[in-house]
C-alpha cells in the first residue's frame, strides 16, 4: 500500500508539472496565452501545447512581404496601354509580364515545397524576400524604352519569389495558431496577397498617368519602381531580424503529432503520390484551379475590358480592380472566421463557389451597359465571392490531406491555379479580340459552372478536425484518470480507521 501511495503521489506531482488544472498557475502566465497538456496518440505521454503572442507578428510580417510581391504582379497589366506605348510592344507582351508569375510557379513549386519541408518557414521567408528585393532593383534599371527585356528579367525574379510565398499561409497558420484560429490566420495570410493586388490596381494609374512625353513618362515609371524597391528592402531587413521558424511548443495536438514524425520517416515523393491518389483532394485541386484561374484572367485583362467600353478610364479601371480585391478581402476574413466557428468546410466552399458563378454572370451582362457605377457594384459582388474563395480552398485542402505537409497541398492547389490562369488569360484575350468582352466572360462562366459541380462531388473527410477531437477526448480521459488518482491519494493518506470504515 505504501509503494502504491508513493507512486500515485508522483503521478499527481508529474501531472501538476505538466500543466493539468490542479489549481496551480504557471509562473510564465504573462507570456503565454494558452497552455495545455494532453496525451500524445502515439506514446501516451503528455504533449504540451501553447499559443504565443508573437504569432500575430509573424503572420502580419508574412502578409507584408506577400503584399509587396503581389503588388508587382498586376502593376503592368492595369496600365497595359501605357506600358505598350513606353516599351513599343503589343498588348500580349505586356500580358506576359503578368502571366510570367503563373508560368514560373509551375516548374518551381515542387523544389520549393521540398525545401520548405527540409529547411522550414524561416529559410523560405528569407529567400522569398531576398529574391523579391533583387527583382525590384532590376526593374529600377529598366526605365528606358529599349530595355523591355530588363523589366521582364526583374519581373521574372519577382515571380520566382512568389513561388516561395503563395502556398505558405496554411502552413504558417498550422505551425503557429490554435485549432480555433487556423482559418482566420490563413485568411490574414491571404489578406496580404489580396491587399497587394488591390494596391497594384489602385496606385499605378495614379503614379503613371497616360502622357505623351516619353521623358516625363519614364520619370513617373521610375518613381513607382523606386518606391517598390524601397519597400521591398525594408521588408527584407525586417524578415532577417524578426521572422522566427516556429514556436518552441506546438499550438495544437495535430501539430504536436506532425512534429513527432522523424525526418527520416518522411518521404516527399511518397507524400506527393499520396496526395495524387486522394480523390477528394484532386477534385478540389481542379475546382480550385478553375476558380482562381478565372480570377487571374479577369485581373490581367481588366484594363482591356474597361477601356473597350469606357475609353480613357484607366484610373477607374484601377479602382474597379481595387473594388474587386477589397470586397474579396472582406469575404476572405468573413469566411475564415465562419470556418473557425462552424467547421462547415464543404458547405461553405460550395456556396461561395456557386455565388462566384452568379457574380461572374452578372458582371458579364452588365459591363457594357454604359454605367460605371453599375460596374463598380457588380465587380464588388464578384470579388467578394471569387477572391473570398481563396482561403477556403487552402483550409479545405489541409483538412482533406492531414497529416501531409500544408506547403505541399497548397503548392498543388496553386500549381493548378497557375496552369488554368495561363490558359484562361490567353483564351479570354483571344476571344475578346475576336468577339468582345461578353463572349470572353461567358467563356469563364462555363468553367466556373464546371467547378461548382465538381465541388459538390468532394467528400468532406475532415482529417485534421478528427485528430484534434481525438486528442481532446484523450485529454478528458486523462483528466478523469487524474481525478481518480487524487481521490485515491486522499484515501491513502487518511487515518487507518477512515480508510477502512
Amino acid at each position: 500500500m505504501g509503494d502504491k501511495a508513493d507512486f500515485d503521489d508522483r503521478d499527481i506531482k508529474d501531472a501538476k508539472e505538466n500543466g493539468l488544472d490542479l489549481g496551480v498557475q504557471s509562473p510564465d502566465v504573462t507570456d503565454q496565452i494558452e497552455c495545455t497538456s494532453i496525451p500524445n496518440t502515439d506514446s501516451g505521454s503528455p504533449a504540451t501545447t501553447r499559443l504565443y503572442r508573437r504569432r500575430w507578428v509573424i503572420v502580419f510580417l508574412f502578409s507584408s512581404y506577400s503584399l509587396c510581391n503581389a503588388f508587382q504582379w498586376i502593376q503592368y497589366g492595369i496600365i497595359n496601354n501605357i506600358f505598350m506605348k513606353f516599351y513599343n510592344v503589343d498588348s500580349f507582351d505586356i500580358d506576359w509580364l503578368s502571366m510570367v508569375y503563373m508560368l514560373t510557379y509551375i516548374p518551381f513549386i515542387f523544389p520549393v515545397t521540398w525545401l520548405l519541408d527540409k529547411k522550414g518557414l524561416r529559410v523560405i521567408a528569407l529567400v522569398a524576400t531576398a529574391i523579391n528585393c533583387i527583382g525590384t532593383w532590376i526593374k529600377v534599371a529598366s526605365v528606358r524604352p529599349s530595355l523591355f527585356w530588363v523589366t521582364m528579367l526583374g519581373q521574372f525574379a519577382c515571380s520566382l519569389a512568389q513561388v516561395f510565398i503563395l502556398g505558405m499561409p496554411s502552413r504558417l497558420a498550422s505551425v503557429w495558431f490554435g485549432s480555433d484560429e487556423v482559418s482566420t490566420a490563413c485568411s490574414i495570410g491571404v489578406f496580404g496577397n489580396q491587399l497587394g493586388i488591390a494596391i497594384g490596381f489602385l496606385v499605378p494609374p495614379i503614379l503613371v498617368p497616360n502622357v505623351d512625353d516619353m521623358n516625363e513618362l519614364a520619370h513617373h515609371i521610375s518613381i513607382m519602381f523606386y518606391i517598390t524597391a524601397g519597400v521591398a528592402t525594408v521588408i527584407f531587413v525586417l524578415v532577417v531580424m524578426v521572422f522566427q521558424e516556429r514556436p518552441e511548443l506546438p499550438p495544437t495536438q495535430a501539430q504536436a503529432q506532425a512534429r513527432s514524425i522523424s525526418p527520416d520517416e518522411y518521404s516527399y515523393t511518397a507524400s506527393i503520390m499520396r496526395l495524387l491518389c486522394n480523390k477528394p483532394f484532386m477534385l478540389l485541386v481542379i475546382s480550385y484551379g478553375l476558380n482562381v484561374g478565372c480570377f487571374y484572367a479577369v485581373s490581367t485583362l481588366l484594363n482591356r475590358m474597361i477601356i473597350e467600353h469606357y475609353p480613357g478610364e484607366e484610373v477607374n479601371a484601377g479602382r474597379i480592380g481595387l473594388t474587386i480585391v477589397v470586397a474579396g478581402m472582406v469575404g476572405s476574413l468573413i469566411c475564415g472566421v465562419w470556418l473557425d466557428k462552424t467547421k462547415t468546410y464543404k458547405q461553405t466552399t460550395l456556396v461561395v463557389y456557386l455565388l462566384s458563378l452568379v457574380g461572374m454572370l452578372v458582371y458579364a451582362f452588365t459591363l457594357n451597359l454604359g454605367h460605371m457605377w453599375v460596374v463598380f457594384i457588380t465587380s464588388g459582388v464578384l470579388g467578394f465571392f471569387m477572391t473570398g474563395y481563396l482561403p477556403l480552398g487552402f483550409e479545405f485542402a489541409v483538412e482533406l490531406t492531414y497529416p501531409e505537409s500544408e506547403g505541399t497541398s497548397s503548392g498543388l492547389l496553386n500549381c493548378s491555379a497557375q496552369i488554368f490562369g495561363i490558359i484562361f488569360t490567353i483564351g479570354q484575350g483571344k476571344i475578346i479580340d475576336a468577339w468582345g468582352t461578353l463572349a470572353g466572360n461567358i467563356f469563364l462562366s462555363i468553367f466556373l459552372l464546371i467547378g461548382t459541380v465538381m465541388t459538390g462531388f468532394i467528400k468532406s473527410d475532415l482529417r485534421r478536425q478528427k485528430a484534434n477531437l481525438q486528442a481532446e477526448k484523450q485529454a478528458a480521459s486523462a483528466a478523469g484518470s487524474l481525478s481518480s488518482v487524487q481521490d485515491y491519494g486522499a484515501t491513502a493518506s487518511s487515518a487507518p480507521w477512515q480508510r477502512w470504515s
